[in-house]
């Protein structure tokens, strides 16, 4: 029988508040994110880490003290194999997880798919939009720890799905439970929010921020609502850098200027974590009651939405024999 091992990969999150200042180290000193040479990068991304661990670690404590991206992560890749070998008695699937900044680590997941023998392995990045911080970060960090473990299996990639069509289908149920929710309280305002960027990456050629808009127009179709009054807008601004916009948090001012109800919807984010369960559900619920927002309310990430994990699995067979 034919092994294929699939292959998640996310950012992953501090299992531990004493692991907040070691995760934000690796984030930072990531080339991808932190685009200065060595050791000037190191020097950079230790003194950015121990600035910011205490804030992090007040952002973790509200979650209980670690990140629940993995538990996420795993409930997502335990359907995806579910899914995967329930419509297929041969070939094998088995789906490991990859994360690109804490355990497990990539150098640590190779070594179980080594352990697994498969004769193919499939990447598959939990990132629908394609973006050097994320997906090329992933790959090349894969690539590199590959060829050091003398991991020589066929492998084929799954670079990005911004409009695949069970991704957005899912995305599309969970917005409009919560567009009718807020319709109660008025016409609605649809943020379609994604993790932001500096435009110095976008303006390099990072296609990221044209992917987004990709799976707005692809949603927007989806939901077929009339008049839909909807923004493409960007979060998680950092550091004095310009960010591609408009940002998230101006936009939930403005619409407390106009006085018409919220709906921000993640469309980068497939599972829960910090961006979601505290910058979203609180910072921007806070700001909300504070701009004069009159109904504020978040959809659900897709998470294991049977839709997005279907579609998932159906590009992960389809992208068999393409070997990129």
């Amino acid at each position: 029988m034919t092994k294929i091992a699939v292959v998640l990969f996310n950012l992953g999150g501090p299992d531990s508040l004493e692991a907040v200042g070691p995760f934000l180290f690796n984030l930072f000193s990531d080339p991808a994110i932190l685009r200065v040479p060595q050791p000037l990068r190191y020097m950079i991304a230790r003194f950015i880490s121990i600035q910011r661990t205490p804030t992090a670690r007040a952002i973790y404590t509200k979650l209980g003290g670690c990140s629940p991206l993995l538990k996420n992560t795993q409930d997502q890749a335990d359907a995806l194999e579910q899914a995967l070998n329930k419509t297929s008695s041969d070939p094998q699937f088995k789906v490991f997880i990859a994360m690109r900044c804490w355990h497990p680590l990539t150098s640590e997941t190779i070594q179980e798919v080594k352990e697994f023998a498969p004769d193919e392995i499939i990447l598959l990045p939990l990132y629908p939009q394609f973006s050097t911080t994320t997906t090329q970060s992933s790959l090349d960090e894969w690539r590199c720890a590959a060829d050091q473990a003398k991991l020589n299996i066929s492998t084929q990639i799954i670079s990005s799905y911004p409009q695949e069509q069970g991704f957005i289908r899912a995305l599309a149920a969970l917005t409009r439970q919560a567009y009718e929710e807020a319709q109660k309280h008025g016409t609605p305002r649809l943020l379609l929010s994604a993790h932001g960027l500096p435009q110095a990456i976008i303006n390099a050629g990072d296609p990221y921020a044209d992917q987004c808009a990709q799976t707005v127009e692809a949603l927007r179709r989806e939901l077929a609502i009339e008049n839909l009054d909807s923004v493409l807008c960007f979060q998680s601004r950092v550091g004095p850098l310009k960010w591609i916009g408009p940002s998230t948090d101006d936009e939930i001012r403005r619409a407390g200027h106009d006085g018409v109800p919220v709906v921000v919807a993640p469309i980068a984010f497939v599972c829960d974590h910090a961006e979601t369960l505290v910058e979203l559900d609180i910072d921007y619920r806070h700001l909300a009651q504070q701009s004069g927002v009159p109904f504020f309310i978040r959809a659900p990430v897709v998470g294991t939405a049977p839709d997005f994990i279907n579609g998932l699995a159906q590009t992960t067979r389809d992208a068999r024999g393409q070997r990129k």
